[in-house]
């Protein structure tokens, strides 16, 4: 794939033949006629990256076979999320695991993975829900019933774009309703940074 001012393009691929030369279906008349092989034979010329992505096409659908461009795309059809430029392989696995993400998408485990993926740090969630079961009616609830979120995570040296990244990922995935706290500690287990909203 060529680059071009930074950004990836697909093109045509040199001396790629057609497996179904148009040539050869022409009626017997044109089959020795030298002009019409070589009119038929710039089609297949043109046409012939068209056929042989059509014969594979289902492997543009798989992240481990895609090609990198195609895996970005393929990543915004499932709301991948991770950071879009994350290494091939990685972005491959973030793609090719967007749909399993969402099963549980809103739970604290489902969060702590977003936030991971995006930023490459372990995240403790603490919520105020919770579920349990009692054989008897009346039982006393889980949780609180105030939702809250609180996300810490731990890290040497913290910036403004870690935080925005950060923030971006928790609106994107918390559950509305939900208001969060953001808690960055030093590795040490020190005084913590951040804020509500």
């Amino acid at each position: 794939m060529p680059e071009q001012e930074g950004a990836r393009m697909r093109a045509a691929v040199e001396g790629l033949a057609t497996p179904d030369p148009l040539g050869r279906r022409l009626p017997a008349v044109y089959a020795a006629d030298d002009l019409a092989q070589r009119l038929t034979g710039a089609y297949d010329q043109v046409i012939a990256p068209v056929q042989v992505t059509l014969d594979s096409l289902w492997a543009y659908f798989d992240p481990a076979l895609a090609p990198p461009d195609f895996v970005d795309w393929l990543g915004g059809w499932v709301a991948a999320g991770g950071p879009p430029d994350g290494a091939g392989d990685d972005r491959r696995r973030v793609v090719a695991g967007a749909v399993a993400r969402h099963r549980v998408r809103g739970t604290a485990a489902a969060l702590a993975e977003e936030v991971r993926l995006a930023t490459g740090l372990a995240a403790e969630i603490v919520e105020s829900g919770g579920t349990a079961w009692s054989a008897t009616p009346g039982g006393e609830l889980p949780g609180s019933p105030e939702p809250a979120l609180t996300v810490r995570i731990r890290v040497a040296e913290p910036g403004p774009a870690l935080a925005a990244r950060l923030r971006a990922v928790i609106e994107a995935n918390r559950p509305a309703h939900v208001p969060y706290t953001v808690e960055v500690l030093p590795p040490d287990g020190g005084a913590a940074t951040g804020g509500a909203r």
